[in-house]
């Protein structure tokens, strides 16, 4: 089974610990980890890709339909997506920028990050952390249930 953020050089792990999403750094490995605190974490296009240039226009607009039934099903308080040319294409938001947007799925508020892919050379790591962080206070956890 594959993980997400798995290929080497990917700073999504040490991002999201960054930013104050886990306690800790996790390894791809531990990816399902993170529903314990708070977060899920699925794909827009249903194969992995080492980036998103190898997908098609209509891969990803069919996967932005399957994940918006998916968001209404779950309903989370928002959806995080990670790669802003993605999300343009995928939600034909051609206009879209980094953070929150106008448009919600259902009750969910979607949040655009850019892609923490060690291939995505404009963001240094503190520019990642920053920015995630922002989604992070925008979403503070909820209770934990005992």
């Amino acid at each position: 089974m594959g993980h997400h953020f798995a290929r080497p050089g990917n700073r999504f792990w040490p991002t999201l610990h960054r930013a104050g999403f886990t306690p800790r750094q996790l390894s791809p490995f531990e990816d399902a980890e993170l529903l314990q605190y708070g977060c899920g974490i699925t794909n827009i296009a249903a194969r992995p890709s080492a980036a998103a240039a190898e997908l098609t226009d209509e891969e990803l607009l069919a996967g932005a339909r399957a994940l918006a039934r998916k968001v209404k099903k779950f309903t989370p308080r928002f959806l995080a997506v990670v790669g802003i040319g993605a999300y343009r294409v995928a939600f034909a938001r051609p206009r879209a920028t980094l953070g929150l947007q106008e448009e919600t799925i259902g009750a969910t508020k979607v949040w655009v990050l850019p892609n923490p892919s060690g291939l995505n050379a404009n963001y240094r790591p503190a520019d990642l952390a920053k920015l995630y962080t922002q989604l992070r206070r925008a979403s503070p956890p909820l209770p934990v249930r005992q």
